[in-house]
């Protein structure tokens, strides 16, 4: 019985349609009278949903001179929802700062309307364009149609992968760097390394201009790159002045000075004074005070690493690599790139297979990365309050002394107690 006889029932589906929220059931359900493999598509989420499984099953497809970029999925319910046998994505590297003209958006959807389902995803945990919905064939006629109208491939396996940023100076007044210029930067120099996979696992950088961290780098990618400042905090104390006769100093002392992590900010009447050397540019008083507060004068970046989302040792977020790290001059970008190719040599050559950048670190420990990539260690490589990642400090309880005394007699619960105190 063909698609149009056929009625395909989507109970479990159609309950997304409730609520105040907008959902991606209703628009695929209009769309489907376009698209009939949407409508099948929606039959096999259905069956998901009632069974609790994933019918989805991936494998490789690369298109000709790439090693990635196309996701592809084969479907188990091939025999039932025949349309969607096949229903690949393709992830497409979008503009730094996903920065479109409407021209540019309109010939992206003629392609994917020509060749796939018309589907897509702007923009997930990759930062890539996801265009939803190709088969075998017509995954290979929209490459040569994206190519020829100056898209390319996105990264996916032990790849680098498509880097993303916040729009940065281009309209963001905390911005302490150009966010959108080092990405376009990074993504053409190593380009290569994006379409042929050749590391253990997949390597991400994410930019964001300032300490917001916009671009949520910290937690989404293995390199966070983040503007900051090396000099004092500028500060118009004619705007604290009338900052604090519009809000009462009570609001300021709620929301600004007891909210300082480092309590480095005093309020003296309607005067801020701020003791610099104390301060961790965490931004939340320039953010409560915007006009009143600027970040310095000395701009660059502080370069983490090791951030990624679970796989083998659950949630990361990056650690301090690079405190500060100016970032105008060829000079200063010719550093950044010296130390990615560092970290890329020793990783790739140590890391086991799947073995992202951080769990490399945790595995071996800071202080050998340190050694390999030819960094000396900084108090400042602070993973959290209190703690710095390249010092290993295991508790000694009783019965637990580790090597021989663990099993010695002679050693009594005393002693212990002693040696804990110590």
């Amino acid at each position: 019985m063909s698609e149009k006889k056929k009625k395909i029932e989507t109970p479990m589906v159609d309950e997304l349609l409730d609520g105040p929220w907008p959902s991606f059931a209703k628009d695929l359900k209009e769309w489907s009278s376009k698209k009939p493999q949407v409508g099948q598509l929606l039959g096999q989420l259905n069956q998901s949903y009632e069974d609790k499984w994933n019918y989805w099953q991936g494998t490789v497809l690369n298109v000709d001179g790439y090693g990635g970029g196309v996701i592809a999925r084969y479907s188990e319910l091939a025999e039932e929802y025949p349309d969607i046998a096949q229903f690949h994505t393709i992830r497409v590297i979008p503009p730094a700062g996903w920065v479109y003209s409407t021209e540019s958006l309109r010939n992206l959807c003629d392609i994917w309307e020509k060749h796939g389902a018309g589907i897509m995803q702007l923009h997930g945990m990759t930062g890539d364009i996801l265009l939803l919905g190709s088969d075998n064939k017509t995954t290979f006629e929209a490459a040569e149609e994206l190519f020829e109208n100056g898209w390319d491939l996105g990264g996916s396996g032990g790849a680098l992968r498509t880097l993303a940023c916040c729009v940065g100076e281009a309209r963001c007044e905390m911005a302490c760097y150009d966010t959108m210029k080092t990405t376009t930067d990074l993504t053409n120099r190593y380009i290569s390394q994006l379409h042929r996979p050749e590391f253990p696992y997949k390597y991400k950088f994410k930019l964001s201009g300032c300490a917001n961290d916009c671009g949520c780098s910290m937690q989404r990618s293995d390199m966070p790159i983040i503007g900051t400042w090396k000099d004092d905090i500028r500060v118009d104390q004619k705007e604290v002045a009338a900052f604090v006769t519009e809000h009462g100093a009570d609001f300021v002392r709620d929301n600004v000075i007891n909210r300082c992590p480092t309590r480095c900010i005093t309020l003296n009447k309607k005067k801020i004074e701020i003791d610099n050397k104390e301060c961790v540019r965490c931004m939340h008083c320039i953010n409560v005070m915007h006009k009143a507060l600027r970040p310095g004068v000395e701009k660059g970046v502080t370069i983490l690493l090791g951030g990624k989302r679970t796989l083998k040792i659950g949630d990361t977020m990056g650690v301090q690599l690079v405190p500060f790290m100016p970032l105008k001059t060829e000079e200063d970008y010719d550093k950044l790139y010296d130390l990615v190719e560092r970290i890329w040599e020793f990783w790739g050559e140590n890391a086991m297979d799947h073995e992202r950048v951080g769990e490399f670190i945790a595995r071996v420990g800071l202080g050998t990365f340190l050694d390999g990539v030819g960094i000396d260690p900084d108090a400042r490589m602070v993973k959290a309050p209190r703690t710095t990642p390249y010092i290993k400090f295991e508790e000694i309880t009783p019965g637990r002394m580790g090597g021989e005394a663990e099993d010695d007699p002679a050693v009594s619960n005393a002693e212990v107690e002693q040696m804990e105190k110590a």
